[in-house]
């Protein structure tokens, strides 16, 4: 099972946090005992490592083979890190991190730190279309990147049709009712005026 996905820089500073199980301490310590673990290892080690250092925050694992794992890839100034259990592979945890950044690249075009500052609720929608629960939903790129472009447009049609000041100009909606644009409105105010 997967229990957490991070997302950090360089600094340390987390750029996404999402856990799905209960932390016994404070999520920025949790974050940053994994930046710890993670930010001083060498580059020529691999990829993931067994962390019974977090044990103290996430809790026991009392399973058979239960141990905690940190599976973590570095794209240029990001730590893309997933906390797991012994039940995963670790080759697959990192082949689930490039799904993650692949479809993020289609996405923004070409992702980058301020991408995920300035968009978290979509990076956190494309996380949840990757894994629910901590469990794994979807890893094909074509079959997220169309979810997350539906949903786009979606969200562009609810709020041209919920803004006043759009009146879905531009998106092809060409039956408006009785809406009014702005300047219309004003218009058909300041006309009144003088006929009192």
């Amino acid at each position: 099972m997967i229990h957490a996905v991070l997302i950090f820089n360089t600094s340390g500073v987390a750029r996404l946090t999402k856990f799905y199980t209960p932390l016994h301490q404070s999520s920025p310590t949790v974050v940053q005992k994994i930046f710890s673990l993670v930010h001083t290892r060498p580059v020529g080690l691999c990829n993931f490592l067994d962390a019974p250092e977090l044990e103290a925050f996430l809790g026991n694992k009392d399973e058979v083979g239960g141990r905690w794992q940190v599976v973590y890839r570095n794209y240029a100034t990001l730590f893309f890190v997933f906390v797991v259990d012994g039940a995963e592979s670790e080759l697959g945890i990192l082949d689930l991190i490039q799904v993650f950044v692949e479809c993020l690249d289609r996405a923004f075009e070409n992702v980058c730190e301020l991408d995920l500052v300035f968009h978290f609720d979509e990076v956190h929608h494309i996380l949840g279309e990757i894994i629910q629960g901590g469990l794994v939903l979807e890893i094909n790129v074509e079959e997220i990147d169309a979810s997350v472009q539906q949903a786009r447009k979606a969200r562009k049609e609810s709020f041209a049709s919920a803004n006043p000041l759009s009146l879905g100009m531009g998106n092809g909606l060409s039956s408006r009712g009785n809406l009014k644009t702005p300047l219309e409105w004003l218009t058909g105010k300041l006309t009144g005026v003088g006929a009192r």
